[in-house]
């Protein structure tokens, strides 16, 4: 009988796991030292005990330190150099998402909205007990830091395709539970990597919340818009309108297609759905019109107003074809903020309630650094070439017809 060498790979890893809880701990544990040293080594240009022209300095021992992380307690040992000149941003980095939530817990315990479960957690986390100073002191460092994350100077020169969403949290305010928004703005940058621009909380989705917003970013450097991604909402529009003049509007795919879904019965959603699907997948806007003309013929006498809707607002949802054709998918829908309201929904599915507004925006702007230090240091999220070069036959396109004229 063959052996299926794969399945025993893949048993003996599960079981080596599940055997030995903390292996996974220190395999963190061990590469993280590992890039602690690598830091100390570049920082004085010479590995320990390597004669060198280019060293810089001296090693000077280490230090012990802690980082609670979700894969346990992690005991690491941080180089030091003779002049005390060497510093890593390794702990704030891996812990700065993990000391807001622990903040949000333990602001509820003390608060007394906390039930035994987070009594539990937030003594495990934190120590046997806590004081209203001593969350004081630790929130006021970490705002601090927030704080100016959310208010720096946007760098890059262009920030041609913008994505808002927003999602709800019930915050505790002036002793009522409250929906707050949590409103984030991410852009793709003309360098093609992706950025959190903006994160903010606010009691409602109105015109003037997103124009104070829009008009932040501005000031912050924020420029060159071309194209804003987002859903149908009003005053969003509204605003969009006044603070981007010249961008085009984007309605999220996704969104009208979960809004048209709503108004059929189950029975007849996935005959919707594929019409739906050969409107958004059409070549050019003419070819998608006409789908969108014809689906709707198909259901005015049964479903009179996803005829409507079909007519008087699909065309909202094509902007996007007017860009790079390998643009397209990525700027048709606001899916590319999903990962990051995913995260933070599981950490705020702890806390349920948070204690006040300043907790809720704590935590979900740790998130939202987190994940845009991931963006900028990982992949290009597209080539923005291609739209300069899109712009530029555009162009050409349009000189060659005012000559035939």
């Amino acid at each position: 009988m063959t052996k299926d060498h794969r399945r025993v790979d893949v048993e003996s890893v599960q079981e080596v796991l599940l055997d030995d809880p903390s292996f996974l701990r220190e395999i963190v544990e061990r590469v993280l030292q590992e890039m602690l040293e690598a830091q100390m080594t570049q920082h004085i240009g010479a590995a320990p005990y390597e004669r060198t022209e280019r060293r810089t300095g001296q090693r000077n021992g280490h230090k012990p330190r802690m980082l609670r992380t979700r894969v346990g307690t992690l005991n690491l040992l941080v180089p030091q150099d003779r002049e005390g000149t060497f510093s890593t941003r390794l702990f704030c980095r891996y812990q700065r998402n993990e000391k807001a939530l622990t903040l949000a817990l333990m602001e509820m315990y003390v608060e007394g909205v906390s039930t035994r479960k987070v009594k539990e957690v937030t003594e495990e986390l934190c120590g046997t007990s806590f004081s209203k100073s001593l969350i004081s002191s630790l929130a006021s460092a970490l705002d601090s830091e927030l704080e100016a994350w959310r208010d720096r100077r946007l760098e890059a020169e262009a920030y041609p395709y913008l994505f808002v969403d927003a999602r709800y949290e019930k915050v505790r305010v002036d002793g009522r539970v409250l929906n707050q928004g949590v409103l984030i703005v991410s852009g793709v940058r003309d360098d093609s990597f992706r950025e959190i621009l903006g994160v903010e909380i606010a009691d409602t989705e109105s015109e003037a919340t997103y124009q104070e917003l829009f008009r932040s970013l501005k000031r912050r450097g924020l420029k060159s818009v071309e194209l804003v991604v987002s859903d149908d909402h009003g005053g969003l529009k509204a605003a969009i309108a006044r603070h981007f003049q010249g961008a085009t509007y984007q309605r999220c795919q996704v969104h009208y297609a979960r809004n048209l879904l709503g108004m059929v019965g189950h029975a007849r959603r996935k005959e919707l759905a594929e019409g739906l699907r050969g409107v958004f997948a059409a070549p050019s806007r003419e070819v998608a019109l006409r789908l969108a003309s014809e689906l709707a013929a198909r259901w005015r006498v049964s479903h009179p107003r996803v005829a409507e809707l079909l007519e008087e607002h699909i065309e909202e949802c094509l902007s996007c074809l007017a860009f790079p054709e390998s643009h397209r998918k990525r700027i048709r829908t606001t899916n590319g903020l999903e990962r990051l309201n995913q995260e933070i929904k599981r950490r705020t599915r702890v806390v349920r309630i948070f204690p006040n507004r300043t907790s809720c925006l704590r935590l979900v702007s740790a998130l939202a650094v987190e994940q845009s230090e991931e963006w900028l240091t990982g992949r290009r999220y597209l080539d923005m070439r291609e739209l300069e070069q899109h712009r530029h036959q555009e162009r050409e396109t349009e000189e060659v017809a005012l000559v035939e004229r």
